[in-house]
């Protein structure tokens, strides 16, 4: 008897709108809202597509983040497979570790912390929208990725960091490959080796000279007291550098082009600014950025929705899936800002690994949003939506460009 084999990890885009999610995923939950799909080294995962069961496995504490748990489906991550120390990061650790690193970087993304940082972000906004403002468009359009959406997030994260914005070119360069899913594992080696290289150098350069910012603090306050090694410190940087600003810049350019799309939407929100906080939670739920993930292994044997997984299987949750999920968000292939229950999404996760970056995440979208929409009222796409080059071939999806004029 021939056993069947199993169907891939759903990736292609859909073939209608580029907003919506993955092709398959939305029969999947219909049909078989746990199933095992194979991973493109052989190996095979479980596929939660569910919105209660995305939340039951990513709130488990018997499902481990630790990429070196057995059974952890490492095929298709960002960067290839587990590598021990300074490329892991806290979010692919379990507690107690993972407890004890995250709290030490908790207060400075927390409401009242980003609340005191939205004068800085609104100064910013303006400034690069002055930019905008000065180019010349009678030949070429202005591209809104280059203009805003990636620099905003990257200045943001640059300061908080203590990274010389002067250097956001390199890290957005190697970041970006990294993300790549098109990319040969020599050039990814190759960018992961400077990426390192480079977040090693600015380490050493916060002990010898500490300033005011995230990175100097935790040399002061932490590695001198030896709480912290200098892999910790290059853990710490590489990923709330890499998670700073490529996830929020690829929001900020859907959720311009989706508003820019739906005009009477974007009148809604320019006419009642108090919507925008809305708004920004229903983006979030609506678009659903990261694609395939986040990823788990069963500890011990746990049922989920009515289905065993052992210990040792490894769970790969689709978030598009579950923020998409009519039990929960009834009409959610429709962007509604008015949504009375658009903020319980899963986009930035669930449980004890949800983003540590969800305030400034959410106020730099806010702030954006806004600024556009007062400044900009005419803006639309320069191109047909068909000519957008769409980041299929990116884990976190967005736009790679995203050329505009008003």
């Amino acid at each position: 008897m021939t056993t069947a084999p199993l169907p891939p990890l759903p990736t292609r885009p859909p073939s209608g709108c580029p907003f919506d999610p993955p092709e398959g995923l939305d029969r999947l939950r219909a049909e078989e809202p746990l199933s095992k799909v194979a991973l493109d080294d052989g190996t095979w995962a479980w596929l939660a597509t569910r919105y209660a069961d995305v939340r039951a496995i990513l709130g488990d504490a018997r499902f481990s983040s630790d990429t070196n748990t057995p059974g952890y489906p490492v095929s298709g991550m960002t960067g290839g497979g587990p590598r021990p120390g300074a490329t892991r990061g806290f979010i692919r650790m379990d507690p107690p570790e993972h407890t004890r690193l995250r709290r030490m970087v908790t207060r400075d993304f927390m409401v009242k912390r980003v609340e005191e940082l939205r004068p800085t972000l609104q100064k910013l906004t303006d400034e690069l929208c002055d930019a905008m403002e000065r180019v010349d468009r009678s030949e070429h359009p202005v591209d809104l990725v280059k203009a805003l959406a990636l620099p905003l997030p990257s200045l943001a994260i640059s300061l908080l960091l203590g990274v010389p914005y002067e250097d956001h070119e390199t890290f957005q360069r190697l970041t970006g490959a990294l993300l790549s899913r098109e990319i040969s594992e020599e050039d990814r080696g190759a960018a992961r080796a400077e990426l390192l290289e480079y977040i090693d150098r600015l380490v050493e350069s916060k002990k010898s000279e500490p300033g005011d910012d995230i990175l100097s603090r935790l040399v002061t306050e932490r590695y001198d007291k030896g709480e912290l090694t200098h892999e910790d410190l290059v853990a710490f940087a590489v990923l709330l550098l890499v998670a700073g600003h490529e996830t929020t810049a690829n929001m900020i350019g859907l959720s311009a082009l989706t508003l820019m799309l739906d005009r009477d939407t974007a009148g809604r929100l320019r006419e009642d600014p108090a919507l925008i906080r809305g708004a920004v939670e229903e983006l979030l739920r609506f678009h659903s950025i990261i694609r395939n993930g986040p990823r788990r292994a069963a500890l011990e044997d746990v049922e989920v929705g009515g289905q065993l997984i052992r210990k040792g299987e490894g769970v790969i949750v689709a978030v598009p899936s579950a923020n998409r999920d009519e039990d929960v968000f009834p009409d959610a292939g429709r962007l509604d800002i008015r949504r009375p229950n658009a903020q319980h999404h899963v986009a930035f996760g669930y449980g004890i690994h949800q983003c540590l970056g969800q305030a400034l995440a959410r106020a730099e979208l806010q702030v954006v949003i806004t600024t556009l929409l007062r400044r900009f009222p005419t803006m639309r796409p320069a191109v047909p939506l068909e000519e957008i080059p769409f980041r299929t071939d990116m884990v976190i999806y967005g736009c790679h460009a995203l050329p505009v004029t008003w």
